[in-house]
């Protein structure tokens, strides 16, 4: 049986951490292999449906992160918790359709009854350019 590798971090943090019945995910950008697969911003480079996919991809890197944190899929109970950063370039309004990506992946692996509380926030700019940054925090099983 192999491990399973999470993402690995890109500066000095943890990917996640364990604290108090719940699992907390470092910031994850859009990455596969340790690499940015699209940057840019909303409205200068990336159209809001590659933003939704990576957003999606994002927030795939934070529950695996969690799960690898948490000592396994079955530790966990629920999402509780996201944050969606969208960098854009402008004013932009789809900012919650965009952050859709990321409540997508979690209804996929715990039911669409079970998403966590959401807030997708706008910013000037994200890491290494990435055009979102999704953070998770889920309980655990008692």
């Amino acid at each position: 049986m192999s491990e399973q590798r999470g993402p690995a971090p890109q500066g000095r943090y943890l990917p996640a951490l364990v604290a108090g019945g719940l699992v907390h995910s470092a910031g994850m950008t859009p990455r596969r292999d340790g690499r940015l697969v699209v940057t840019g911003r909303i409205g200068d480079g990336v159209d809001p449906g590659t933003a939704t996919a990576a957003a999606g991809l994002a927030a795939g890197n934070a529950l695996t992160a969690c799960e690898i944190a948490a000592g396994g899929a079955d530790r966990i109970d629920r999402p509780v918790r996201m944050t969606v950063w969208i960098a854009c370039a402008g004013p932009h309004a789809g900012l919650s359709a965009i952050a859709d990506g990321a409540s997508d992946v979690l209804a996929e692996r715990f039911g669409a009854d079970r998403l966590p509380v959401r807030a997708a926030v706008g910013v000037a700019a994200l890491p290494g350019d990435a055009p979102v940054e999704v953070e998770l925090t889920l309980s655990l099983r008692p």
